[in-house]
């Protein structure tokens, strides 16, 4: 199957109480399935999947499917250092009526390209349903090489690869060794372009929270084989793809996310609030930003809320 271009790992909305907040979460993969996003990874690193329980997970898979409907894709976020608790949440996520799973490379036990065979070989054959590889070494400390990617898309249903080892030698490696019915998806935003041009299928986007029109002009004018128009488009947002990242994410994109009146909240510990100065560096970056249309702002609108933003104390709007 396809999941589409553009597939947004979206932020988990949080409410006053750092729960998890389901309501806003509907409103949100609403907007985003409306603003470019092809489909959506539900508890991905930038929702928050380390400190948001199974149970929370499972709700939101649930929720979030609802509210997409058949507009879009919904990919559940299963993956965890444990291949059995990876395994009973992929069980449960399928009861949920997601479309497909992505499950991340083991994180700090560092296993050995054979243990990562086997961890997402047992993981596929636990349900029916298409699997996404994610590869992210700058979080896991352990890069799932090619040959191993290539072993694993040998599996039926192991179908696609979030790629973000920031390597486009090893993406290219990987566009040679594999079948050309294997999707591979950029994982950093800054990288889209450059990776369409190796063959790859689209992004699993941060900014596409904010910019997700934006890209989609970018990604569609790419594949309409209009070039320089992407080029133009991916230069003129590059200053976006990597100013998110000023802090952890997903810090800066809640920021900016409640700057634009989605009340997706704070953040739970071991994560912290963004500070003024990187709130007022997020301002005067999404000011710079020519929109494409359609579009839910002016730039008269943008400014205007990043104004009120920073007159709001810190706490408000991170």
């Amino acid at each position: 199957m396809s999941f589409g271009r553009i597939l947004t790992a979206m932020v988990t909305p949080l409410n006053e109480a750092l729960e998890v907040d389901y309501q806003e979460a509907k409103r949100l993969a609403e907007y985003l399935i409306n603003h470019g996003s092809d489909g959506i990874v539900v508890c991905g690193t930038t929702g928050e999947s380390p400190t948001v329980t199974e149970n929370e997970k499972v709700e939101l898979f649930k929720i979030v499917k609802e509210a997409v409907g058949t507009k879009g894709t919904v990919i559940a976020g299963i993956g965890s250092n444990s291949t059995k608790s990876s395994i009973s949440l992929a069980r449960k996520a399928v009861i949920t009526g997601v479309d497909g799973l992505m499950a991340v490379v083991p994180y700090y036990n560092k296993p050995s390209q054979e243990g990562m065979y086997q961890h997402f070989k047992v993981i596929a054959e636990a349900t029916s349903l298409p699997l996404m590889l994610y590869n992210v070494p700058g979080r896991t400390s352990a890069n799932l090489m090619p040959v191993t990617v290539k072993r694993l898309s040998e599996l039926p249903n192991i179908v696609a690869l979030k790629e973000a080892a920031g390597s486009l030698d090893q993406v290219s490696e990987l566009k040679r060794m594999l079948p050309s019915s294997f999707a591979v998806y950029s994982g950093d935003d800054s990288m889209t372009l450059p990776m369409l041009a190796l063959g790859c299928s689209g992004i699993v986007s941060v900014a596409a929270h904010v910019i997700g029109d934006e890209m989609k002009e970018m990604v569609d004018a790419w594949f309409a084989g209009d070039i320089a128009k992407a080029t133009e488009w991916h230069l003129e947002l590059f200053p976006v793809f990597k100013g998110i990242f000023i802090t952890a994410n997903p810090v800066p994109i809640k920021a900016l996310l409640n700057m634009f009146g989605h009340k997706v909240g704070g953040v739970r510990l071991p994560l912290v609030e963004a500070t003024p100065e990187e709130i007022k560096f997020l301002q005067d970056l999404m000011e710079s930003v020519r929109r494409a249309e359609p579009k839910e702002y002016s730039n008269s609108q943008i400014s205007h809320e990043l104004k009120a933003a920073s007159a709001k104390p810190v706490a408000s709007i991170v």
